[in-house]
């Protein structure tokens, strides 16, 4: 049986990334995603933004961004790691990774994130999400792209696996646009 269309799209930033509107391509995918008919797309400052705190992040998600089966969530760095942990525990429509990883690097911040404390549960995340869009980018000055091709295994992601984008930091990222409309169609 397919499930309901999604209704929503939810950007969850990196770690880091202050005023969210403003960072990276966050702002710019979010006003086009807003102008699909029938998708609404929320993008807003998270809290605890420099450890991103699983604890605070997951909650967060469920509570105030109200991700449900009809949210895509598009999870960039640290956020891909909260919309893989919170895909393990709620259903959701889609999730699309950002420069998603598996290990805390040996970064203390990271670490401290609690994202990285037990193995991945990488049957209940596609369990949970109908699909999985993974972007990847091997020139990453951050992620080792073994474990981005972890996370594209582990997941069986519709991996697109880039040379030149290192960690996606641009200001324009049309490609995820077209990769929500492609999970939204269908």
């Amino acid at each position: 049986m397919r499930s309901m269309s999604p209704k929503k799209v939810v950007i969850v930033p990196g770690n880091g990334a202050g005023d969210v509107k403003h960072c990276n391509w966050y702002g710019w995918v979010n006003e086009r995603i807003n102008k699909i008919p029938g998708v609404s797309c929320q993008l807003q400052n998270m809290p605890d933004p420099v450890t991103a705190r699983e604890s605070i992040w997951l909650p967060f998600m469920e509570k105030e961004l109200g991700c449900d089966e009809q949210t895509v969530i598009v999870g960039h760095s640290s956020g891909a790691a909260a919309a893989m942990r919170y895909a393990e525990t709620h259903k959701v429509f889609g999730i699309v990774l950002v420069g998603a990883y598996t290990s805390d690097l040996g970064d203390e911040n990271e670490r401290a994130s609690g994202y990285f404390s037990r193995p991945w549960e990488w049957e209940k995340i596609m369990a949970n999400a109908n699909h999985i869009v993974q972007f990847g980018s091997t020139d990453d000055p951050f992620l080792p792209w073994e474990e981005q091709q972890e996370v594209a295994d582990g997941l069986n992601a519709d991996l697109r696996k880039y040379s030149d984008r290192g960690h996606f930091q641009n200001t324009h990222f049309p490609e995820v646009i077209t990769a929500v409309q492609k999970i939204i169609t269908g």
